[in-house]
């Protein structure tokens, strides 16, 4: 399969999942399209060759909610803003005033996403075996995936869907699946929960190079997407064992890897802070960081091609004109961080500095240096193309034209450390930020009650997580924060009365470093909305999401304020 191209797997895809349906509106949200309607009987999923393709088919399909996975939860947040060259339907976004006209508001493309799966889970024959295996179990599990993960983000952006799971092929059948009431996020998720179980460990499919990617990848894991079902049912002990499991697994083990944004041993000796941090961290599809994500095409006459690099960056395409922009809400919390860093003086003794934050090259480089080694801003001189803004923004690593990003390492072990802390071992998910997890950190940091009572949650192979390849995720942009003694585990002033008092005092604290840290690690890759979300829903406080985004633009906006506060506007209308 090296020399496939998307495009021929996708047009091959489409002719086998025959009944693929055309979706139109809400009122009309699984009305049948009879020219690609075909009869079941006759679209048998048989041989190797169909089910490859259509697998495909269903990539294909996932394509055309790419990039707004990425807009819906980005934009509505407070780390980005738009600027003046928005469109019109990017702006609705960012002001909470989406409209069903919206071009990212058309929930028939997720149903279009999920009566592809429905169709292939109803006709592949699951019961051919060869050499003593079922030949389709792989591909299976990847459509049960493909299906759960899409319904999760449909309950993120809509709040609650009907719940569909067999193919629509007829008026009748859509009238019936619209009469059905609406599931919310928790029993969405709690349906996925179980109906994913029994595939936890079934071995994906590999189709080699497919446009010089890496098809592997374009497969969700199945115990990382577990892990974010129950992480939003609430169920947090199972969510921190998928999440362990995932990242632990012997044959294919996961550490956080040293990649890190940081000053030169030069900057540090000298104290003099006037050379361009490096930043080894590569978010895009293409490095080792990424876990999984969606193929897109090279160019539209092939199929969808992801718009972000020219939304979020000032390109040829766009006139240099840039959409959306780092608010004022990333930049302050970037800047608030301390970036630490251990040398060793003249003499030989070791010692600890604080980079500073004033008369630096670039305000950007203040405190943590994730956000200022992604980002440039620069003012040229256009006086020969009028039309060509002044404004040169670069938002470096976080996008690429082939493909958009929806699991990350970085992103998992945060999760992993925010199920965790809600089980009630904040300190084993405060190590995760500052020191790292694995043994010889778990031993240090992790008192014994709680090793003990963690333990199948907390236990790594100690040949496979070690110092050499795992760092405490803060470090990966705040310098050695180990030795940082201002970023520190939440204590109560006064000794309480029991040792729960002390872990449910910590555990709300503990969050908000982890939500932080989120935003940190994950900014302009489209998390920041739902993960403001998923905790002031835990935590029943609108205000929790509310305030950070009214506040985005560095002052209060009540108008959006007062909106927010109503859980009922966090949600796209149907």
């Amino acid at each position: 399969m090296n020399t496939k191209s998307i495009k021929h797997l996708i047009i091959a895809g489409l002719l086998c999942c025959g009944a693929a349906t055309a979706f139109t509106s809400c009122s009309d949200l699984l009305d049948t399209d009879s020219e690609l309607v075909e009869f079941q009987d006759a679209n048998r999923l048989q041989s190797p060759t169909d089910s490859v393709y259509s697998v495909m088919g269903i990539v294909y399909k996932m394509q055309a909610i790419a990039d707004r996975t990425v807009l819906l939860g980005e934009l509505r947040g407070d780390l980005t803003t738009v600027t003046g060259a928005a469109s019109k339907d990017l702006k609705a976004i960012a002001t909470f005033s989406i409209d069903q006209q919206n071009a990212y508001n058309r929930i028939s493309d997720y149903y279009a996403i999920i009566n592809n799966c429905n169709y292939y889970l109803a006709n592949i024959n699951t019961t051919l075996v060869k050499n003593g295996r079922k030949v389709f179990e792989g591909e299976y599990a990847v459509v049960k995936a493909f299906r759960a993960w899409t319904y999760l983000q449909l309950a993120q952006i809509y709040g609650s869907v009907p719940l569909v799971v067999e193919p629509v092929l007829t008026e009748e059948a859509s009238r019936k699946a619209m009469q059905q009431s609406p599931m919310d996020m928790t029993a969405i998720c709690n349906y996925f929960i179980d109906d994913l179980k029994p595939y936890v460990d079934t071995k994906l499919p590999a189709y080699g190079q497919i446009d010089a990617m890496n098809s592997q990848k374009f497969f969700i894991p199945v115990r990382a997407l577990l892990g974010d079902l129950c992480l939003w049912a609430g169920r947090y002990m199972e969510a921190a064992q998928y999440y362990h499991d995932y990242l632990a697994l012997r044959t294919s083990p996961i550490p956080t890897s040293v990649s890190a944004a940081k000053w030169s041993d030069d900057d540090i000796r000298t104290k003099e802070f006037r050379r361009e941090p490096s930043n080894g961290i590569n978010y895009t599809f293409e490095s080792a960081e990424c876990l999984a994500f969606i193929p897109m095409e090279s160019g539209e006459f092939y199929g969808i091609k992801s718009d972000l690099l020219n939304i979020f960056n000032s390109t040829d395409l766009n006139f240099q004109y840039a959409q959306a922009t780092p608010a004022v809400g990333i930049r302050q919390l970037s800047a608030a961080q301390d970036y630490c860093a251990t040398y060793t003086l003249t003499d030989g003794t070791p010692d600890t500095i604080y980079a500073p934050k004033e008369n630096l090259e670039r305000s950007e480089l203040a405190g943590d240096l994730r956000f200022g080694t992604i980002y440039d801003y620069d003012v040229r001189s256009q006086e020969r193309f009028a039309r060509v803004s002044e404004n040169f923004q670069q938002i470096k690593k976080k996008f690429y034209n082939r493909g958009v990003t929806i699991y990350r390492v970085g992103m998992i072990y945060l999760r992993y450390a925010e199920a965790l802390n809600r089980a009630g071992y904040p300190q084993s998910a405060f190590t995760v930020l500052k020191y790292g997890l694995y043994p010889t950190n778990v031993s240090k940091y992790v008192d014994e009650e709680e090793r003990k009572a963690a333990s199948p949650l907390i236990s790594f192979d100690a040949d496979l997580f070690t110092q050499a390849n795992t760092i405490g995720i803060h470090s990966r942009g705040s310098g050695n924060a180990e030795c940082d003694l201002g970023y520190a585990l939440p204590m109560p002033a006064e000794q309480l009365a029991t040792r729960q008092d002390t872990v449910n005092y910590q555990i709300p604290l503990v969050e908000n470093l982890i939500i932080n840290e989120m935003a940190l690690e994950g900014a302009f890759e489209g998390y920041r909305f739902y993960d403001l979300m998923r905790v002031a829903l835990r935590r029943g406080d609108a205000s929790y999401l509310a305030d950070p985004v009214s506040r985005r633009d560095g002052i209060v906006n009540e108008s959006i304020r007062s909106l927010l506060l109503d859980t009922k506007n966090w949600y796209l209308p149907k």
